[in-house]
Formats: structure tokens, C-alpha cells, sequence
């Protein structure tokens, strides 16, 4: 795993996502329009993230994570320490993520 080749913003492309996981893409590749907004990670170079998720109108609703190398693996943790996303499989255009917690607990 190169945890400094994932930084930057992937983008989930749903209509690719296997049984395998979730598939993310840089967000600068050429994905499909969506009636749906698209759930986005940021990864920067000092270990934070950000996790945006569509809020109930629609709009990106920020949360934020912090990402780590754990035996290999990129893992992004959210501010209470749940895993959020793992990423099994990567090359530089394409990301395949088993999915964690889904939002804030309520």
C-alpha cells in the first residue's frame, strides 16, 4: 500500500461497486452524471480526511476522519475512532473500499 498516491479526493462510483466493495475513483476521471449526489473522500498528506456524505437536501455534509496505514492496509477512522473505510485494492485510478459505519450514530 502507498498510502501518498491515494491523497486527494475519490469519489464513489456505485455503479461499479462489487462484492468485493465500494469503488472510488480520483475525482478528476471521467465518471457518469448521477441523479444521486455521489459520497466523496479527502485524503491529505498529514493523516486527516475528510468523509463528505449527502445531507437531506442534497448538499455535502462534512465529516471528519483521519486516515492511518494499519498492516498494509488504508484505513479511515471518523472522530469517534469507528472504521469508516478499508481499502482492499488499489491502482492510481481506482480504489476498491470494504465500507464501514455509515454516518454519525444517533
Amino acid at each position: 500500500m502507498k498510502p501518498k498516491a491515494l491523497l486527494g479526493t475519490w469519489v464513489h462510483v456505485f455503479e461499479e461497486d462489487t462484492a468485493e466493495g465500494s469503488v472510488f475513483r480520483p475525482e478528476d476521471a471521467d465518471i457518469p452524471l448521477s441523479r444521486r449526489p455521489r459520497e466523496r473522500i479527502e485524503l491529505r498528506a498529514d493523516g486527516s480526511a475528510t468523509i463528505l456524505v449527502p445531507g437531506p437536501d442534497d448538499r455535502f455534509v462534512p465529516q471528519p476522519a483521519r486516515w492511518t496505514d494499519e498492516g498494509g492496509a488504508l484505513v479511515v477512522r471518523d472522530a469517534e475512532d469507528a472504521v469508516r473505510m478499508r481499502v482492499v485494492k488499489q491502482s492510481s485510478d481506482r480504489l476498491v473500499v470494504e465500507m464501514g459505519r455509515r454516518g454519525p450514530q444517533r
